[in-house]
C-alpha cells in the first residue's frame, strides 16, 4: 500500500500547473525523461558558423529541439562550408546528407521559380504579414507543395525584419546611377536590379566583404545594422541606404528531410515543428532589439552616412518589381498560384496594417 501511495504521489508531483489563455489553472504533464531511441541529426546552413542572428538562429533551433524533446533528438549544426557549401544546403537535405537545412528560400529560385515568394518579395509583406500568411493563410500549405517533389518539408524559422537598402560607394540620386552597378543582391530583388540596368551578383555571406573591399562588386545588401556591423561592411563602403525595398520582412527557413521527419514518433514531429515556431518568434524579437543599437554604432563611431533612395527611384523599382513577378508567374503555374494567394492576402491584411500600424506610427511622430 505504501509503495502504491508513493508512486501516486510522484505521479502527481510530475504534473506542472500553468495558466490557460483565459487565466484558468490547468495541469500539464511535465516532460518525461527519455529512455528510448535517440535521433542524431545534422543541420547544414547557408550562414557562417555562429554568425550573429542567422547562424545563432540556426543554433537556437537545434537547442530548442533537443531541450523540448528531452534529449531524444540531438542536432549538430554545420556552418556554410563545413559539411557542404552555402548554396548546396537544399540538395544536401533533399538527398539526406543532413536532416535539416537553415537558410533563405530565395536562394533556390533556380530550382523552384516560386521559392522567393516564401522569403521576401520587393514592396511586399511586412514580417507580421508574412507570418500571418504562413499560419493563417495558404502560405505554409503552398510552401509545402513547392518543396514536396524534393522530399523536403519547409518551415518558417525566423525573420530578420525590414532590411536596409544596401551599401554603396557612391550616392544614388537617379535610376541612371544603377546602370552597370555590380551589386550583391539575391532573389527577386536581383531580377529587379537587372531590369534597372544593374548587374546582380549572388554571393554567400562570408564572401561579401572581400568582394566589396576588392571592387569585385560595387555595392551590396546583406541584412541590416546588426549583421552588417558584424561583417564590417562600413570599412568597404560609405553610404548606407534605406529603405530595404527588396526585403521588407525576410522569412528564414528551416527545411526538414521528409523521410527523416516521418521516421519520428508523432510527439517528436510536433516538437520539431513547435521549436521552429518558437525560433521564428525569437529571431524577429532579437533583430528588433539589436538593429538600432548597431545602427547607432555605425553612425556615431564609424561615421556611416545614412541616405534614402529618392522617391522616383523607388517608384521605378516598384514598377520593375511588377514586371518581374508578371514574367515569373506567366512562365510557372505554381508561382502564379502562390502569387495569387499572396496578393489576395496582402490586399486583405494590408488595409489593416495601414489603418493600424501605419496610422499609429505617423501619429507617434507628431
Amino acid at each position: 500500500m505504501k509503495r502504491r501511495e508513493l508512486i501516486s504521489a510522484l505521479a502527481g508531483a510530475a504534473a506542472a500547473t500553468t495558466l490557460s489563455a483565459c487565466g484558468k489553472q490547468e495541469e500539464v504533464a511535465a516532460p518525461a525523461v527519455h529512455t528510448g531511441k535517440v535521433y542524431r541529426w545534422k543541420m547544414v546552413t547557408t550562414w557562417p558558423k555562429n554568425f550573429p542572428g542567422l547562424g545563432t538562429g540556426a543554433n537556437r533551433v537545434a537547442e530548442l529541439i533537443e531541450q523540448l524533446s528531452g534529449g531524444r533528438i540531438k542536432v549538430k549544426v554545420y556552418g556554410a562550408g563545413e559539411l557542404v557549401g552555402a548554396f548546396e544546403v537544399f540538395d544536401a537535405v533533399s538527398q539526406g546528407t543532413a536532416q535539416l537545412g537553415h537558410g533563405g528560400a530565395y536562394y533556390w529560385k533556380g530550382k523552384i521559380a516560386a521559392s522567393p515568394f516564401f522569403s521576401a518579395v520587393p514592396f511586399g509583406f511586412t514580417p507580421d504579414e508574412i507570418n500571418a500568411w504562413f499560419y493563417y493563410g495558404d502560405g505554409l500549405k503552398l510552401w509545402e507543395e513547392a518543396y514536396r517533389p524534393f522530399g523536403l518539408i519547409p518551415n518558417p524559422a525566423g525573420n530578420t525584419g525590414p532590411q536596409m537598402g544596401g551599401w554603396f560607394n557612391r550616392e544614388i540620386n537617379s535610376l541612371e546611377e544603377l546602370k552597370g552597378l555590380k551589386m550583391r543582391i539575391p532573389g527577386f530583388g536581383g531580377e529587379v536590379l537587372k531590369r534597372a540596368g544593374g548587374v546582380p551578383v549572388t554571393l554567400p555571406g562570408g564572401e561579401i566583404f572581400p568582394a566589396l573591399q576588392s571592387g569585385a562588386i560595387d555595392a551590396t545588401e546583406w541584412v541590416g545594422p546588426y549583421n552588417d556591423l558584424a561583417f564590417g561592411l562600413y570599412k568597404a563602403a560609405k553610404y548606407y541606404y534605406t529603405p530595404g525595398w527588396h526585403e521588407p520582412g525576410s522569412a528564414i527557413e528551416c527545411m526538414i528531410n521528409a523521410q527523416a521527419f516521418e521516421a519520428l514518433p508523432k510527439d517528436l514531429q510536433a516538437i520539431v515543428r513547435g521549436a521552429m515556431r518558437q525560433a521564428n518568434l525569437e529571431m524577429l524579437a532579437e533583430y528588433t532589439a539589436r538593429n538600432e543599437q548597431a545602427l547607432r554604432t555605425l553612425v556615431e563611431k564609424h561615421g556611416v552616412v545614412i541616405k534614402r533612395f529618392p522617391d522616383e527611384v523607388l517608384r521605378k523599382l516598384k514598377q520593375l518589381t511588377a514586371e518581374v513577378i508578371a514574367d515569373v508567374t506567366a512562365r510557372d503555374p505554381l508561382a502564379a498560384k502562390v502569387w495569387a494567394s499572396q496578393r489576395a492576402f496582402l490586399q486583405q491584411v494590408g488595409k489593416w496594417t495601414d489603418i493600424s500600424e501605419y496610422s499609429f506610427l505617423s501619429a507617434r511622430q507628431l
